[in-house]
């Protein structure tokens, strides 16, 4: 986001600022007509930085902004036609498609064969949705130069962008707008009597709500603007702001990447016994509005995969958590996340359970299909016991300690695999001791077989 310009001539086809058309939202008059006036992004933008040289060449190049909404990526690409007098065409991938592209190659082709040829810049607002046919569309046009290609994408391109397209566009990872910026964002507002006086305290909670975005923060101001006005209030105090928003603003994506990064953020607290930073990314899904149903199946599965059973009352708490909110629903049954993830935050921690099963996943994989032992077979015919199903299994119950050591479970010729390795943590201490107990025990009575079986085989030799 950014000052209007002082200097109109900066950008003959723009309005003055000094008149703006006050139709427009507030977030289109405000935004910048010259690059020094953008706010925020200097990481990129900065003398010396790599988009600012990019502007400051003179050449044009296909680029990638990737950032949260309302952090300047249109207002780049904007700018960056007009640093290079090139012609602008804006696609929306949400509403657009092959038609559009087809068009957006005649109106480039047009400008090149002109009297006055001129470059094309192609800018494509949230270009992930685009499916591939449609990305690889642009292409060829790439390549041959006829245009140059700016996509804009909330999402992550290494998983959104066709990696051909990916190749050939550098991308500028744009930050969400500091508290800062929001600020100087707000008192150009204010500046073009946008806005009545307000509060310290209500500017802190409005920057709050914007959460880093420029947009969010200028239609909160319209709306308030709005509201203030046919109340005749003359100031926006922190009360009254709470009163007119309420709960309208949650600061949360729950179909972006933020999504993913914050619950990933939870499953990394827990797994790091960090049960303060659980608890922190919890509340912040719950306040971002997140299905709590959602983050309680996520809860089973850290139980599984994290905990396991160096504490197998994790995975029993992570249900029963499920459950009661089932029951309460919000806000009550909130508590019991908040109980779970704390549970789970601060107990004994082992993902030999998770690493188990993919290594036996693995394996079974890769194998070949091992028939059964005909000792372990089921034999509920006669005709199957005549072939021997189930002939000499062993009954564990029968046996001392209701253990039969030295029998093999594993099909003919497979090697012990080992799959689980319990961790010395919680129960599984416990469980290893006994696990090194039956494999020794397995140890003696098959060493014992094996010397009676040499013993058998030597006397009828003899």
């Amino acid at each position: 986001m950014s000052a209007p310009s002082s200097n109109p001539s900066a950008n003959p086809s723009a309005s003055p600022v000094a008149a703006p058309r006050m139709h427009q939202p507030l977030a289109e008059r405000l935004r910048p007509r010259r690059l020094a006036d953008v706010i925020g992004q200097q990481h990129v933008l900065g003398p010396g930085m790599p988009l600012r040289l990019a502007f400051e060449s003179g050449r044009p190049h296909s680029c990638i902004f990737w950032g949260p909404p309302g952090v300047g990526k249109t207002t780049i690409a904007r700018l960056m036609a007009e640093a290079f007098d090139a012609q602008f065409i804006s696609i929306s991938a949400v509403l657009g498609g092959v038609k559009d592209i087809r068009d957006a190659v005649q109106q480039a082709e047009a400008a090149r064969a002109g009297l006055l040829p001129r470059a094309t810049i192609v800018f494509v607002d949230e270009v992930h949705r685009f499916n591939k046919s449609q990305q690889d569309a642009f292409l060829p046009h790439v390549e041959s130069g006829l245009f140059t290609f700016i996509g804009a994408t909330t999402e992550n391109p290494s998983f959104e962008v066709n990696s051909a397209l990916l190749s050939r566009a550098a991308v500028y990872v744009l930050q969400p707008l500091t508290p800062a910026d929001l600020k100087q964002i707000l008192a150009l507002a204010q500046a073009q009597q946008a806005l009545p006086a307000i509060e310290e305290e209500a500017i802190e909670r409005l920057v709050a709500y914007a959460d880093g975005d420029a947009r969010r923060l200028l239609n909160t101001v319209e709306t308030l603007a709005i509201a203030a006005a046919q109340e005749q209030r003359a100031q926006i105090t922190d009360a009254w702001l709470l009163q007119v928003l309420g709960q309208q603003l949650r600061r949360y994506d729950k179909g972006g990447e933020q999504f993913y990064d914050t619950i990933s953020a939870l499953h990394k607290a827990v797994r790091g016994s960090d049960p303060d930073a659980a608890l922190y990314w919890l509340v912040r899904m719950l306040d971002g509005g997140v299905d709590p149903r959602y983050i309680a199946r996520r809860m089973v599965r850290m139980a599984s995969e994290d905990v396991g059973l160096a504490d197998p009352r994790a995975l029993r708490l992570a249900l029963d958590a499920t459950e009661v909110y089932e029951r309460l629903g919000s806000p009550e049954g909130e508590l019991a996340l908040a109980e779970c993830v704390l549970y789970l935050a601060v107990a004994p921690k082992s993902n030999a359970v998770y690493r188990a099963y993919n290594a036996a996943r693995a394996w079974v994989q890769k194998d070949g299909t091992r028939p059964v032992p005909l000792h372990l077979r089921n034999a509920p015919t006669k005709l199957m016991k005549q072939l021997d199903y189930g002939k000499d299994y062993r009954y564990a119950h029968d046996e001392e300690g209701a253990f039969a050591a030295g029998e093999r479970y594993l099909p003919e010729g497979m090697a012990e695999p080992h799959f689980y390795a319990p961790v010395e943590r919680g129960l599984e201490i416990k469980i290893a001791q006994k696990l090194r107990d039956l494999r020794a025990q397995n140890a003696a009575a098959r060493n014992a077989a094996a010397q009676a079986q040499g013993t058998a085989q030597t006397g009828e030799e003899g």
